[in-house]
């Protein structure tokens, strides 16, 4: 009988690193090229698997300031705007969980969804000393690393300061400093005036399709 040698043992697969989730959430009313450059200079320097722009359902910053745009609405220039961006994605998880958009529902939503995923939630350093006022921040800073978003010949030094103080992991990233007003873009639309190299192609046949924003003048 002739006896089969032994195969040898296949080495052991290197386990999978842990996904690497970075969180933008906002308004986008409307998304523009601004919004963009953060989200893939942000995957590209932190090497994140995937970035989600967060389309807030009702962006409890905003309440009583002025009117949003519908978040189906906004949801829709989101998801026409990132389809060209790989590793960039819409999210409706706010807008399916509905009412008030907290951020410390969605690092709890999206940490249950995705077990062992590394969360990154990304942030201007503008919205830095604001951080106390939202809503359960402590559970945002055990739950995520804090992104914080530098524009060319910023400091951001004391910013960087106070986070470490207030125990937040954390990272700073340079994005280049393209100052788009969404304040304009809506007036710009309502005017009928270009929004082309504004505000993404794909946003832009949304905004026209749906005739948004023409209801501010």
């Amino acid at each position: 009988m002739i006896e089969r040698a032994e195969e040898p043992e296949r080495a052991s697969a290197a386990p999978a690193r842990p996904a690497r989730i970075g969180i933008f959430g906002g308004t986008f009313d409307p998304v523009h090229i601004g919004h963009l450059a953060v989200a893939v200079n942000a995957r590209y320097t932190l090497e994140l698997d995937r970035v989600l722009l967060v389309v807030a359902n009702e962006p409890w910053q905003k309440v009583g300031d002025r009117v949003v745009s519908d978040a189906r609405d906004r949801l829709a220039m989101v998801e026409e705007a990132v389809r060209p961006s790989p590793g960039v994605e819409a999210s409706a998880i706010e807008i399916e969980r509905g009412g008030p958009s907290f951020t410390a529902d969605t690092v709890a939503e999206l940490a249950r969804d995705n077990p062992g995923a590394e969360l990154f939630v990304v942030v201007g350093a503008d919205v830095v000393p604001g951080l106390a006022g939202w809503e359960r921040i402590d559970d945002v800073r055990s739950g995520a690393t804090l992104v914080v978003v530098n524009r060319p010949g910023s400091e951001v030094e004391k910013v960087g300061d106070l986070l470490a103080a207030d125990g937040w992991r954390y990272a700073v990233i340079e994005v280049p400093a393209l100052e788009v007003s969404s304040t304009d873009l809506r007036d710009r639309a309502a005017t009928g005036r270009p929004l082309d190299f504004l505000v993404p192609e794909g946003a832009i046949r949304v905004i026209r399709e749906r005739a948004l924003y023409a209801s501010e003048r």
